[in-house]
């Protein structure tokens, strides 16, 4: 029977469609082609076809923009937000009027190119690696913060064509805008209001609650809970959670950031191990900037397969439909972490 759910930390109703419920099987993915090359600004070699490193790991005695990095983070070649675009009266008053606001298009966008090998993926890299590229994105959350006139950074990846990806090579994105988007600002009354109401953390009940329960549960860590959430959007989509309670990902521990590697090479292995190059974007969801949100708010990152088409029904009613139960997606990446170990296993 379809069902429909609430998401507790957005307000936001989908529809599980278990009548069409659907293994990974079942999904028809298109199929990408990788090719490496002179013309791909990503690869090592290349580092004069994309703007100067920001920031940039590898070895001490190597000289920025040469080859021989570990990660590299650029200025976006397009960027969606400029520096440049502050105001020269110092401030960024919405111009216009009612119907027809506007303002300075300010901000940052970066690229943080995740490895030199234009075939990595999230499951190829070393844990090792990920745990580089974690602490070069606090880095980055911690450097552009410190321009006060930043009010939110927005991490995201984007894999595979349908994702949204423009280039094959793996890389995450940065945008910092001037003020939290509406998107964060809504999550962020609703855990406001749960505080006030119960005196207590949504996100630090929902970890109990989904850990209580389990059926959910994909992977549990010393540091984090891996599950799909009650009300999934997307077929397979899936949380990540610090299980202490956190509002910033720039508090990210040492010790959790090699946790949080682990946790993410697995899951990429796990969705490998399920489809065949499944196109997804990854988010992370934080607080913004600045002091306020200590209580009430807890980071995450959101996993969110694109294996079903926003179409509109979606774009007329902001419900989504899911195929996929989560109980069932849950199971299904918990039977890949069987395959995972037999494997580890039989070498």
């Amino acid at each position: 029977m379809p069902e429909l759910r609430k998401d507790p930390t957005t307000d936001t109703w989908v529809v599980i469609s278990q009548e069409r419920s659907k293994r990974p099987s079942d999904f028809q993915l298109p199929k990408e082609t990788k090719a490496a090359g002179a013309d791909c600004p990503f690869c090592d070699g290349n580092e004069a076809k994309t703007p100067p490193e920001v920031y940039a790991l590898g070895p001490p005695d190597r000289q920025p923009n040469t080859p021989g990095w570990w990660v590299r983070v650029v200025s976006n070649k397009f960027p969606a937000l400029r520096l440049e675009e502050w105001p020269a009266n110092g401030g960024l008053e919405m111009g216009g009027f009612e119907l027809a606001a506007r303002m300075p298009g300010f901000g940052a966008h970066e690229v943080l190119i995740e490895s030199p090998d234009h075939y990595a993926t999230l499951a190829s890299h070393s844990q090792e690696h990920l745990d580089l590229v974690l602490k070069a994105l606090v880095r980055r959350y911690h450097d552009l913060g410190g321009d006060g006139r930043m009010g939110y950074m927005q991490i995201f990846k984007n894999w595979g064509h349908v994702a949204g990806a423009s280039l094959e090579h793996t890389h995450l994105q940065i945008i910092v805008l001037p003020r939290a988007p509406k998107t964060a600002a809504h999550k962020l009354k609703i855990a406001q209001d749960y505080y006030h109401r119960h005196g207590l953390c949504l996100y630090c009940d929902l970890i109990k609650f989904e850990a209580d329960h389990g059926e959910r549960v994909i992977e549990e860590t010393n540091h984090f809970l891996v599950f799909a959430p009650y009300a999934s959007r997307f077929p397979f989509e899936t949380w990540i959670i610090p299980k202490s309670h956190q509002h910033s990902f720039g508090q990210l521990t040492g010790e959790q950031s090699f946790d949080l590697s682990g946790v993410l090479k697995r899951l990429g292995r796990r969705l490998e191990l399920s489809f065949e190059d499944l196109p997804y974007n990854l988010v992370w969801q934080t607080a913004p900037y600045g002091p306020g949100h200590e209580s009430y708010y807890h980071w995450h990152l959101e996993l969110l397969p694109r294996l079903t088409t926003i179409a509109g029904f979606e774009l007329g009613s902001g419900y989504y439909i899911n195929p996929t139960a989560p109980e069932a997606a849950a199971e299904s990446l918990r039977e890949a972490s069987l395959a995972m170990a037999f494997a580890g296993a039989s070498h």
